[in-house]
């Protein structure tokens, strides 16, 4: 299956500055993860013909990445 998220040159420089914003605020997310979460979330925009601005790329990667962060199964604790 061919993967959603499209790179070019524009898309890389638009793209840049939203996954550090988010790497920074998610610090236990591996970088990859939010880079492949950003990438995503603008090929689905554009897909839906939503006009893809860091802003709307940005809050629904954060939607996305507190997700995963929720989901994570909690530590394990002394026994």
């Amino acid at each position: 299956m061919p993967a959603l998220a499209i790179r070019s040159t524009t898309t890389t420089t638009l793209r840049e500055p939203v996954c550090a914003r988010l790497a920074a605020e998610f610090l236990t997310v591996p970088l990859e993860t939010v880079d492949r979460c950003v990438a995503d979330v603008r090929a689905c925009t554009e897909h839906l013909g939503v006009e893809a601005t860091p802003e709307v790329i940005e809050r629904v990667a954060r939607e996305h990445l507190l997700a995963i962060v929720n989901s994570a199964p909690p530590p394990r604790g002394l026994r």
